[in-house]
């Protein structure tokens, strides 16, 4: 089981894929990984690596940090 980061993580890169109409398959190439391995990274079973989210936000044009929550305000 992936952590609450982990899994905000793979949601936010499964939503830019979408906008931009990219498939698995097409990260998976990015990556240098299989499209399975993509999907269990898409499914939370593994966290993406920093490595990764850097590749995956350089090919898809966003900053890497569109990737992850803004940090929480102290009050």
């Amino acid at each position: 089981m992936t952590q609450p980061l982990a899994d905000h993580v793979a949601a936010e890169i499964r939503a830019e894929m979408g906008r931009q109409h990219r498939s698995q398959r097409w990260l998976a190439e990015v990556l240098g990984l299989s499209q399975a391995q993509i999907s269990d990274r898409y499914r939370g079973e593994v966290e993406f690596r920093i490595s990764e989210l850097e590749m995956a936000a350089v090919a898809l044009g966003v900053p890497v940090a569109q990737f992850v929550p803004a940090p929480a305000r102290a009050s």
